[in-house]
């Protein structure tokens, strides 16, 4: 390494899997205690390591982080997968166990540390009952009409929960990525949220859509399935307090559990496992660091 340049030390986790090369693979950015970089370093980093999101670091105590989200397009105020991607490496790493406190744009969150990962979410509920999607049903290349309503949830991000009529449905979807870019710009959301209730041991199975942000799809999404998670409960399907776990990334060859808890005041959480696929260095120029 040549003089005035500076290293940051990045990961990249597979997280909602115990094994490498399944679940939602993010990047985590260990900062320590230094500050965080310049936004504009930090995207060009997000869009260097190229996966959905990346997690940038910084270790207030051993208990107590402050972590922020860049997809390789903007920052986002959340990333379920990316923050249990983090707290498996920090446990992983010996820096943290046990309860800890995340600080996030979308909130402080508790987050139980350890082999498997559970976080609480931000305060859940419906933004909008969409009363018309057949756009919404063209954009995903289906004719159907749901008996259940589509809603915009909120639980650290908004995405549109949408229904289909079975699990062959869902995974043969073929979505028109422009109109769905389109429809999550008008709506302000981050992606549609499909889904499909099948009678085995899963809540649900479900895909996720969020090219708007440059992510056309998702193998594992904590908000997004917290939020799907409050959806389901409001609208009858799943009690209001209990365990719960939803299958995605099957279509993509990655298949991920996502698992999620109401606990009887509302706080829902959500949580998985995590494996560390590689690590190395990000060679800076001082002056880019700031």
């Amino acid at each position: 390494m040549g003089a005035g340049e500076v290293t940051m030390r990045y990961y990249i986790v597979d997280a909602f899997t115990d094994r490498p090369f399944g679940g939602n693979p993010a990047g985590v950015v260990l900062l320590g205690n230094e500050p965080f970089p310049n936004e504009s370093l930090m995207l060009q980093v997000a869009a260097e390591l190229r996966y959905s999101e990346t997690a940038f670091v910084r270790r207030l105590s051993p208990t107590e982080y402050h972590v922020r989200y860049f997809t390789p397009a903007a920052e986002v105020e959340l990333c379920g997968h990316a923050t249990v991607a983090t707290f498996a490496l920090l446990h992983r790493l010996g820096l943290t166990d046990g309860r800890c406190l995340c600080h996030t744009m979308a909130g402080d969150l508790a987050v139980e540390a350890g082999e498997c990962v559970m976080m609480q979410m931000a305060k859940p509920h419906i933004v909008e009952t969409i009363s018309n999607a057949d756009a919404i049903y063209q954009a995903l290349g289906i004719d159907y009409h749901p008996s259940m309503p589509v809603q915009v949830a909120y639980a650290g991000l908004k995405d549109i929960m949408i229904p289909v009529a079975d699990v062959a449905t869902l995974n043969t979807l073929q979505p028109d990525m422009e109109a769905v870019a389109a429809i999550t710009k008008e709506h302000e959301t981050t992606s549609f949220h499909v889904f499909a209730i099948a009678e085995d041991r899963y809540t649900a199975h479900v895909r996720d859509f969020g090219p708007l942000y440059g992510i056309p799809e998702e193998s594992a999404t904590g908000t997004a399935n917290a939020a799907l998670t409050y959806y389901l409960a409001v609208n009858g399907v799943i009690p209001l307090q209990g365990d719960f776990a939803f299958l995605q990334g099957e279509a993509m060859g990655r298949p991920s559990v996502v698992s999620t808890r109401i606990v009887p005041d509302g706080t829902i959480y959500v949580g998985g496992t995590a494996a560390i696929v590689a690590e190395g260095n990000l060679y800076l120029k001082d002056n880019d660091k700031i």
